[in-house]
């Protein structure tokens, strides 16, 4: 048996290994290492993969959240709403631009911004809502594109652990997650359903005007070499991951099917503990391939019996990794405490720090892998 992984990304390289040096040494033999044509390439591909009128490369998916808010014209003392339970890149960079963050707590069964806490949380200073589509689950875009509606608030999707997911409306309609919102983010982090080699990430939106704007803000706030009509900063996809990204780009269904296959037989070797809560989809409660709903970036389960830290030790003895995503909430944060934060408004947050617990989750996983990972907890819990 192959050791087990976090994340694979050895395996998943060498099954596309020819075709990925090629190109990365055809960019490295053109010298077009910034803003070549394979960005360019790449940036259309995208576009027609989420059937989205502009995406707009950039170094991370870090500065694609504060880039979206730069682009928006957010002034100091702005609130923006967003998610407790999610990684901290999602309130840095509000913070950063002197905005004001608003924490708020989250679904119990699908991790993502609860809609009543949400609705609370709204004020006359509100201008944007950031809901985190966590672990690969779409956030309820359509009932939050209409309380932002109702209350003309922007809304910038955070994609970078849902990209290849779909939302599906009411009406049967679907799009795709960060297509939604007024902009959309996402990351290409290597660990990524969707990664490059490094750094990467990208912008997405449907208003003309605002990816105009947004295309000179990641280049300097140029448009023209050496003339700056906007305050921008240099933050740029490189063109060797762009290479990078444009390759695995067809193969990102796949890779989303594979991931729910595995959490699939994850969920059934785990169903018969009433210790262990598997995740959930939000359209029809299963984990199947008839809907995209969730592409599974995580899979995370809930131990309910108090013994999550230990099993967490335990997995780590038996040489089986695991991860704790997020053993702090973002509101008990030293960087982000403030007298504003109650802890009875962040009842489901403060649980899931203490219960949840991710389990490898890649496209190369085997039923053999999951096998020993499934005795091994069941064992224990």
């Amino acid at each position: 048996m192959k050791k087990i992984q976090m994340v694979d990304l050895q395996s998943q390289y060498q099954k596309i290994q020819p075709e990925i040096d090629s190109a990365i040494h055809d960019v490295v033999a053109s010298a077009a290492f910034i803003n070549g044509p394979e960005v360019k390439k790449f940036q259309s591909d995208l576009e027609a993969y989420l059937d989205v009128k502009h995406v707009i490369p950039c170094a991370n998916g870090t500065d694609a959240l504060q880039i979206a808010m730069m682009g928006l014209g957010l002034e100091q003392g702005d609130e923006v709403i967003t998610a407790d339970f999610t990684f901290a890149a999602t309130v840095e960079v509000i913070a950063l631009l002197k905005l004001t963050p608003v924490l708020v707590d989250v679904d119990p069964k699908t991790f993502n911004i609860d809609l009543e806490a949400l609705k609370n949380a709204i004020t006359p200073k509100t201008k944007a809502i950031v809901p985190v589509h966590l672990f690969g689950q779409s956030a309820n875009m359509e009932a939050i594109m209409k309380i932002a509606e109702e209350h003309n608030l922007y809304v910038i999707e955070d994609t970078a652990q849902a990209i290849g997911a779909d939302y599906t409306f009411k009406d049967g309609s679907t799009k795709k997650a960060g297509t939604i919102g007024t902009l959309g983010t996402t990351s290409f982090f290597p660990s990524k359903n969707l990664g490059c080699y490094g750094d990467g990430g990208a912008i997405f939106t449907n208003d003309d005007e605002l990816a105009h704007t947004i295309r000179g803000m990641v280049n300097h706030g140029m448009y023209k070499r050496y003339y700056h009509d906007v305050v921008g900063v240099n933050s740029r996809l490189d063109s060797i991951q762009a290479a990078v990204l444009r390759l695995k780009l067809p193969h990102l269904d796949d890779y989303c099917s594979a991931r729910r296959k595995a959490a699939r037989y994850y969920n059934n070797g785990f169903r018969s503990n009433p210790n262990i809560i598997t995740p959930v989809t939000e359209k029809c409660g299963e984990i199947c391939d008839t809907c995209n709903c969730h592409v599974f970036h995580q899979y995370t389960l809930k131990i309910t019996n108090g013994k999550r830290d230990e099993l967490h030790q335990h997995l780590m003895d038996k040489g089986i990794p695991n991860a704790i995503y997020y053993p702090v909430p973002l509101h008990n944060q030293k960087a982000y405490l403030d007298d504003r934060y109650k802890e009875e408004l962040f009842k489901v947050t403060n649980e899931l720090s203490k219960t949840v617990i991710s389990l490898p989750m890649h496209t190369e996983l085997d039923e053999e892998q999951q096998d020993l990972i499934i005795q091994t907890i069941m064992e224990f819990v």
